[in-house]
């Protein structure tokens, strides 16, 4: 990404997505706890770890978001 600042509405789209992924990847983790079938657990730690992933990169971005 270049050095160019992101617009307000990217800056909110990229929060509502940090927080859209953020509360899935609890949701993941959580019902980890109380899943006891094995295929159904490797799914959601499968989606754990791609959440881990989406997010740091989601991350990077804020760097270059407008706040004012």
């Amino acid at each position: 990404m270049g050095k160019e600042d992101l617009a307000f509405h990217e800056t909110m789209d990229i929060h509502e997505l940090l927080n859209m992924k953020t509360v899935g990847l609890l949701k993941a983790k959580l019902m980890q706890g109380v899943i006891f079938d094995q295929e159904l657990r490797a799914l959601l730690q499968k989606n754990v770890d791609t959440s881990v992933m989406e997010i740091k990169q989601l991350q990077r971005l804020y760097p270059y978001g407008k706040t004012e």
